[in-house]
């Protein structure tokens, strides 16, 4: 970080309102993609990358050498629209009236369905066709089922829609290209089928049940009628008529013996009538008109006349006269004896008909009761009759309702392939790049995630909210107190920016009283504290460091200097010493006044937040130019907020790459609620690595340090 950003931070305004709004920024554009830091973390870890991503590289070869070679056949077909049923019969089943698009999806699904791996798998025979099952890598020795074929015709299934338009390539793909094709070609058939069976299938169930009943009723008709026939043969019962309209019993009697009763009674009737017409014309000498003797007797009027009128002319011995006198004698003997003939004659018929009518009827009344069983008989004939003939007109319906053709139609049929289609080396090698790519990026991403330490200073202020006043390089020098010292060297440098960076904080200047805190132990807070006082020292103030860590305090550590008094701040704040001059002892190596902590309190939170720690900072206050209090660490004590409402302000040390920043916001958040107020950050301990966020050699400062800048990084001490 370079001097006119810190100014700028600086002089920006109040520190909480920069953590405000820092924290409002954070929460207005939500997940924050930092790239340097996963830029850092991806050169950190390149050989742990180019490992996954060779190793991914040479998976996908050796998947590509241990792969099967798979053939793919294709078949395409055509789905077309739905034609309207061409004849005037209504189908049973009506066809949807989807759009274009949705029935097209439809038609796509149902051909990766489970409905046609079932029907392809029972049409092929396929559980125990060995070369299908050899070719789909299933091990028949387990035994198979139904459900493993249907699962590998799925898996090696592939539709196709050809876009704008309305065929469908579907494919299927095995270690075979015999069956391959074959399989192909068989599931488009079946889909055909399928489409055709879907469309009509209620018609052709209906004419399928239609000609099973009209089997077994046109059996049954025959049956009937053989019962009804030979039960006729067997009582000698002879239909004459079939009785047109009438049905049933009145159908049955229109027999044989029936026509014979009633022609006899009709002919009986007329005998009858005859016989009493012969009786009257004998008794009165009249004959019926169509009598023949009624000429007889119109000729012997004639005769008369003329014999009359012969009498009148002519002498008896008139031989014409003669000739008609014989002729009618003659007339009239022949009308004697007619008469008597035609009524003997009418009598004899009439007696012969009434005896073979009554002959005739005691066979109609043995007859009676057969025609009833015959009636039966007829009736079921006729039932029988009229239920086919109402069945055969429903199938004929039925035939025309489904003389529909269908909609799906085979356009290509599958060839055998002649090359496989898989394994593709360059398929696999840039899958197994791009997945080991994925890895390397997903592997950073998990570190990141993890680590969420301070790596980059950037995100001091990001994530805090706070200005970054200086950052300080590891060293790897044994001791700590030559690089202090040590004008020259880069850490001494490194702090002169910090107390550079101090001067603007406020328009005073430095705060004159400062504490310098940190989350946990040997984050390099003491010897921050100690070269900070050095650099002031540097730039002519009078100087206090006060070692104010009174539990396990490394101060003393770093200053060696055997004539600190035993009494020290535990002993001021206590009340066994009441001036501050007499505890204090001058550091010649560093040129600042320090006060120990003396020795360790049982209850040191107790002396800190007692008002005798007022006074004393109020007593430095007077005497020095610049208070530097080294506190205890804020993680699960609460001895540095004590501490923080005493001074002006606090400076926080923070080691970079070791404690999350989750951590410190929660240290930081407890100092702020007691009304402390956080100047900004010191980063420590940073690595020569952290060039990869421009920080590397000179840390931005703009120059370098000799031998001391060439010593490298480590720790600025080990407190």
């Amino acid at each position: 970080m370079n001097l006119p950003q810190t100014e700028a931070a600086i002089h920006a305004g109040s520190r909480d309102a920069e953590r405000a709004a820092a924290a409002t920024a954070d929460d207005a554009h939500g997940f924050h993609l930092d790239l340097e830091r996963y830029w850092f973390e991806a050169r950190a870890l390149r050989w742990w990358l180019a490992g996954i991503v060779t190793l991914a590289l040479l998976a996908g070869l050796v998947v590509t050498l241990l792969s099967t070679s798979l053939y793919r056949a294709t078949v395409r077909i055509e789905v077309s629209q739905i034609t309207v049923n061409v004849t005037a019969i209504d189908s049973l089943k009506t066809d949807s009236r989807a759009s274009a698009l949705q029935y097209l999806n439809t038609q796509y699904e149902l051909l990766a369905s489970k409905f046609m791996a079932a029907r392809v798998a029972d049409a092929g025979n396929l559980l125990r066709d060995d070369a299908f099952i050899e070719a789909v890598g299933l091990d028949k020795s387990q035994g198979l089922s139904s459900a493993a074929i249907e699962n590998a015709l799925l898996q090696g299934i592939t539709v196709k829609p050809i876009e704008q338009s309305s065929l469908v390539d579907v494919g299927f793909s095995s270690a075979s290209p015999a069956v391959s094709a074959k399989v192909a070609n068989l599931w488009a058939e079946e889909f055909i089928r399928a489409n055709y069976e879907k469309r009509f299938g209620a018609n052709i169930e209906a004419r399928e049940f239609l000609s099973k009943q009209i089997a077994e009723l046109r059996e049954k008709l025959a049956l009937s009628e053989q019962k009804l026939v030979g039960y006729a043969n067997s009582n000698g019962i002879l239909v004459l008529e079939a009785g047109g309209e009438k049905g049933g019993s009145e159908t049955a009697t229109q027999t044989l013996i029936a026509s014979d009763l009633t022609a006899l009674n009709e002919a009986l009737a007329t005998a009858t009538t005859d016989r009493i017409t012969a009786e009257a014309a004998a008794a009165s000498g009249d004959f019926p008109s169509q009598d023949p003797r009624n000429s007889l007797k119109a000729e012997l009027s004639k005769k008369e006349a003329e014999l009359a009128s012969l009498r009148a002319n002519f002498g008896p011995q008139y031989p014409p006269l003669l000739e008609k006198q014989a002729e009618v004698a003659s007339l009239k003997a022949s009308l004697g004896s007619d008469s008597r003939a035609g009524l003997r004659a009418a009598i004899a018929r009439e007696t012969q008909l009434r005896a073979k009518l009554e002959e005739a009827k005691g066979r109609f009344l043995g007859q009676q009761e057969l025609t009833i069983q015959y009636g039966i008989l007829k009736r079921e004939v006729d039932t029988d009759r009229q239920l086919y003939d109402a069945l055969l007109q429903r199938f004929k319906e039925l035939e025309a309702s489904g003389a529909g053709q269908n909609n799906i139609g085979l356009i290509d049929r599958a060839a055998v392939p002649g090359a496989p289609y898989s394994p593709s080396l360059l398929q696999n090698m840039l899958i197994a790049l791009g997945a080991g790519v994925a890895l390397a990026i997903a592997l950073v991403y998990v570190r990141v995630l993890i680590s969420q330490s301070v790596k980059d200073p950037q995100d001091v202020t990001r994530r805090l909210g706070l200005p970054v006043l200086g950052l300080i390089p590891r060293s790897s020098a044994e001791d700590m107190r030559t690089e202090i010292i040590t004008r020259a060297s880069e850490i001494s440098e490194a702090y002169k920016s910090v107390r550079t960076n101090l001067t603007f904080l406020t328009p005073q200047g430095a705060p004159q009283v400062l504490m310098i805190a940190s989350s946990v132990p040997s984050e390099g807070k003491s010897s921050s504290c100690l070269a900070l006082a050095t650099s002031f020292v540097q730039l002519g103030k009078k100087v206090l460091l006060i070692d104010a860590d009174l539990r396990n305090s490394r101060m003393q550590d770093l200053v060696r200097d055997m004539s600190v008094p035993s009494g020290g701040l535990v002993a001021l704040l206590a009340g066994q010493a009441t001036s501050l001059a007499e505890q204090v002892v001058k550091l010649d190596d560093f040129g600042c006044d320090f006060l120990p902590h003396g020795h360790r309190p049982p209850n040191p939170v107790e002396l800190l937040a007692s008002d005798r720690l007022r006074a004393i900072i109020a007593e430095a206050r007077a005497a020095y130019d610049i208070v530097l209090i080294d506190s205890a660490p804020m993680l699960s004590l609460a001895d540095a907020v004590e501490l923080a409402r005493t001074v002006d302000g606090v400076v926080y040390v923070i080691e970079a790459d070791r404690i999350k920043i989750r951590m410190i916001e929660s240290a930081i958040n407890r100092l702020t609620r007691t009304g402390a107020r956080v100047y900004g950050v010191i980063v420590t301990k940073l690595g020569a690595d952290a060039h990869g966020y421009g920080y590397g050699y000179g840390y931005g400062y703009g120059y370098g340090y000799g031998q001391g800048a060439a010593a490298g990084s480590g720790a600025p001490g080990k407190a």
